[in-house]
C-alpha cells in the first residue's frame, strides 16, 4: 500500500537542486517548489548542472518524481478573455511544463485562471480547458494539475463543477488532476470543521470530480470565515477550520501516494506540522 507522502512549499533559492536538501531539513517525504521566480514572465532556462544535481538529490534523499509538486507562475491565467495575454499565458505555461519535464517530474500544479469580468463563466472555463490541451499537446509526461480557488474575484475554480468541466474538455485525461487546497475548499463554501462536512464535502468532489483526478493536496487552515471566498492560509489548527478535516486526511486511503503540501503561514514551525500529520495518519 501506499504511503502518505507529507511535506511543504520550500525555497529554491540559490537553484532548483537546493529544494530537495530543503525539504530533507524538515523530515519531509514530499515538497512543492518554483521552478522559476513565480512574479516574472522571463526566467533564465535550467542548467544542465542544476537539472543534473536536483535529479541526483531526489535519488538520493528519496524523492521521486509522485511526491513532488510544482507549482507554476502566479501571472499566469490560461483562462484570460484577451488574445495577447492569453498567448502569453500559454507560452508561460509551456514553458513551466517543459522545465518539469527536464526535472524529471510528473505535476505542474497551476491555478486554472480568470475571467476577469471581460466574458461568462464558461467560455473562459472552455478557455481553460483549451489552453490545457495545447500545452499538453507540446509536452511529455507531465500533468496539469489544476488547483481549487477560494473564488476570490473572477478567480474560477472555486466549485467542484467547475473543476469537472474542464477535465471534461481535456482530451488527454490521463494527464490532467487536481490538487485541492483545504484552506481554499472551505472559504469557497465547502465545509470540512467535523467529519460530517467532510464527508459531504468528498462525497461531492467523488460526484463532480473524482478521487482517480486527486492528484495533490495543499494543506492549510484558513484565517478567513467559511465561505467568506478569501485566500488567507494560517497554520494548522490555528484557524477557522481546525484540526479534524487533517485527522480524516490522514486516517482515509484514498489520499495516500499523492504529494500532500504544506503552505501554512509559520514555516518555522512546518517540521512539527508534518510530525503532527503524521501521527494523524495510520502507519503501513
Amino acid at each position: 500500500m501506499k504511503n502518505y507522502f507529507v511535506g511543504a512549499h520550500v525555497s529554491a533559492a540559490g537553484g532548483v537542486e537546493n529544494a530537495p536538501l530543503n525539504a530533507a531539513k524538515l523530515g519531509a517525504n514530499a515538497f512543492a517548489l518554483f521552478t522559476k521566480n513565480q512574479r516574472r514572465w522571463e526566467a533564465k532556462p535550467l542548467t544542465r548542472g542544476s537539472i543534473k544535481k536536483f535529479r541526483d538529490n531526489c535519488e538520493r534523499l528519496g524523492f521521486a518524481p509522485e511526491q513532488v509538486l510544482p507549482h507554476d507562475s502566479y501571472l499566469i491565467n490560461l483562462g484570460h478573455p484577451e488574445t495577447e495575454p492569453l498567448e502569453k499565458s500559454r507560452t508561460a505555461f509551456i514553458d513551466e511544463l517543459q522545465r518539469c519535464e527536464q526535472l524529471g517530474l510528473c505535476y505542474l500544479n497551476f491555478h486554472p485562471g480568470s475571467h476577469l469580468r471581460k466574458t461568462d463563466e464558461e467560455t473562459c472555463l472552455r478557455t481553460i480547458a483549451e489552453s490545457i490541451n495545447i500545452a499538453l499537446d507540446q509536452t511529455r509526461g507531465v500533468s496539469a494539475v489544476i488547483e481549487n480557488t477560494a473564488g476570490q474575484g473572477s478567480n474560477l475554480g472555486n466549485r467542484f463543477e467547475q473543476l469537472g468541466y474542464i477535465i471534461d474538455h481535456v482530451e488527454d485525461k490521463s494527464r490532467v488532476g487536481i490538487c485541492l487546497d483545504t484552506c481554499h475548499t472551505f472559504a469557497s463554501g465547502y465545509d470540512l470543521r467535523d467529519r460530517s462536512d467532510c464527508e459531504t464535502t468528498f462525497a461531492e468532489f467523488e460526484q463532480h470530480v473524482g478521487f482517480e483526478f486527486l492528484k495533490g493536496m495543499h494543506l492549510n487552515d484558513s484565517k478567513a470565515e467559511f465561505a467568506s471566498r478569501k485566500d488567507r492560509h494560517h497554520s494548522l489548527g490555528m484557524g477557522e477550520i481546525g484540526l479534524e478535516v487533517f485527522r480524516y486526511i490522514m486516517a482515509d486511503d484514498r489520499f495516500r501516494g499523492i504529494p500532500m503540501v504544506l503552505e501554512t503561514i509559520d514555516e518555522t514551525i512546518w517540521a512539527e506540522e508534518i510530525q503532527l500529520l503524521r501521527s494523524f495518519s495510520i502507519q503501513d
